[in-house]
């Protein structure tokens, strides 16, 4: 099938309006934290190599891409020097991106280095092939490029190594979740009533000159108010959150934990995030259209048409239920054998499954902490990319608020997703389980350096023989630091254990620790020397 040249100038023109001198519309002006590595790689990489954004679907791979070709912009880098095509279009797959980059040249010939953006790589052919041949022989030539299916980076792992640079973009931390949300509400605010900044009796002056005069727009005013006095409350318990520059500081600083129960309003917005997700799209929805879109602009579209697309799966039922097995068994020591058996399939079909789920990042696989044998044989962890996607999966709402088991295993799928988020380079991040089966959540390890996290999400915990696991593996290996991350605000300080006497624990809030790890996540990115443990 031939598309005209004509055709295809009018796409790629739609694609860059900047070659005409417009600017990008609809882009947000609030930035995640990944944005800034994002754009060094881009600008001033320290070596020529490709960039690889890696991620899911609807994580905001395409925003950060255009926020860059924004910056670039302002960097004077000309117009006409920058390429952005998506292959998710049928026609851009149709024609090639060696055509599309003729085409281009024959617009208006760029002069120096080009800047080429291509989104969703993983429909172009070959297309590992492409980018080691542009690295080797087009050394003017920068290219940043999206995916989303991880096996495709392997099949091409031999023509690849040394030519692109992989940033993982995972969806929004609870820090970066309340960023967007502060930002979004005071844009939207703003922009509705024409103000320039947001003064509180300003609000309030003109939103009572408004109910009085026009009775008919009250709905619409109380949800104006509705939204104000949000912003206002995330404003305040922001401002209250102590500022500490790592999690150890926690044990060396005197910290007055009493006074930290006053930010209980915190829990209601990570109960907020926990069930309607990390995704940037969802933030400004509410919990039944944030679930809705995660479960059928997210999951099903991987499902259906990602799977069949990349990989050729045509056990489309078979997978969809391994899928669901694992929405109910999130965070859980996998038994493949049983996986099998509760699903009439092969263990070697179930193991496929669950490679190619997370080769489109919809979970994640935690191994064993150990080393040997042992570890190699045991069974392996697996956890959901964001909190929220099995309560979408499983219609389940906000009734999981009041399931304490339920919300256990979202608490913990978030906690992990935090921890490797942001964690020393070079670390490793597993479950630890011996023999009489004493199990610990989340182990961190690098270097000499051991750190253990146990979930216990309930009201109160004060039980130190629901911690024997904990005690176990801190005994073992001479642990200096263990966190026991609760739910309250008031169940959060220090102490020690007397058959422990050179291992400090601290009971911390799952809220607060979600928040510091996404701040520390920020101020990474950022370049601020940080030492997390």
């Amino acid at each position: 099938m031939e598309i005209s040249k004509n055709d295809l100038i009018a796409i790629l023109f739609r694609f860059n309006p900047w070659w005409k001198g417009e600017v990008i519309k609809d882009l947000s002006k609030w930035k995640r934290a990944i944005f800034n590595e994002l754009f060094r790689w881009t600008y001033s990489a320290p070596v020529h190599r490709a960039v690889f954004l890696s991620g899911a679907r609807q994580v905001g791979k395409t925003t950060l891409i255009r926020q860059t070709i924004q910056k670039l912009l302002k960097q004077n880098i000309p117009p006409n020097n920058i390429l952005y095509a998506t292959f998710d279009h049928p026609m851009i797959k149709l024609v090639g991106i060696d055509k599309i980059i003729e085409v281009w040249f024959e617009i208006e010939p760029p002069s120096g280095p080009i800047y080429l953006f291509i989104d969703e790589i993983q429909f172009m052919q070959d297309w590992q092939v492409w980018v080691k041949h542009q690295i080797d022989f087009n050394k003017d030539r920068k290219i940043i490029f999206t995916g989303s299916a991880v096996p495709l980076v392997h099949k091409g792992q031999e023509s690849g190594v040394g030519r692109w640079h992989t940033i993982p973009i995972a969806t929004l931390s609870f820090y970066e979740y309340l960023s967007f949300k502060k930002s979004y509400e005071q844009t939207f605010i703003i922009n509705e009533l024409g103000f320039s900044d947001l003064s509180e009796q300003e609000f309030y002056d003109w939103l009572k000159s408004r109910v009085s005069s026009q009775p008919l727009a009250k709905p619409v005013l109380y949800l104006m108010k509705e939204k104000f006095q949000e912003l206002i409350s995330i404003k305040n318990i922001l401002e209250n959150i102590p500022d500490i520059d790592s999690l150890k500081t926690l044990f060396d600083e005197k910290i007055e934990f009493q006074k930290l129960s006053q930010l209980t309003a915190l829990i209601g917005l990570f109960n907020q995030y926990l069930i309607k997700g990390g995704f940037p799209q969802t933030v400004p929805l509410d919990i039944l259209e944030a679930q809705s879109l995660i479960r059928e602009d997210t999951v099903d579209k991987v499902l259906k048409r990602d799977l069949t697309a990349f990989f050729g799966v045509r056990k489309f039922i078979e997978l969809e239920q391994v899928f669901l097995y694992l929405c109910m068994n999130d965070r859980g020591i996998l038994n493949l054998e049983d996986l099998a058996s509760n699903l009439n399939i092969s263990r070697t079909t179930a193991l496929n499954f669950i490679e190619l789920l997370e080769a489109t990042h919809l979970i994640y696989r935690l191994q064993k902490f150990g080393y040997g044998k042992d570890v190699l044989r045991a069974r392996f962890k697996v956890y959901l990319a964001d909190p929220a996607i099995a309560p979408s999966v499983l219609l389940m709402g906000k009734s999981i608020l009041t399931k304490p088991d339920s919300m256990g295993k979202i608490v913990e799928t978030a906690i992990f997703k935090h921890l490797f988020l942001y964690s020393e380079p070079g670390s490793k991040i597993n479950y630890w389980k011996d023999q009489k089966n004493h199990e610990v959540d989340l182990v961190i390890s690098y270097g000499e350096h051991i750190i253990p996290f146990e979930i216990k999400y309930r009201n109160q915990h004060n039980k130190t023989k629901d911690l024997s696991g904990l005690m176990k593996l801190c005994n073992k290996y001479h642990v200096k630091h263990g966190y026991i991350v609760t739910q309250s605000m008031s169940d959060f300080g220090t102490f020690k254990n007397h058959d422990l006497p050179e291992t400090e624990f601290i009971k911390i809030p799952a809220a607060l620790l979600c928040y510091w790890l996404g701040k520390f996540e920020s101020e990474k990115s950022n370049h601020k020397e940080l030492q997390l443990f």
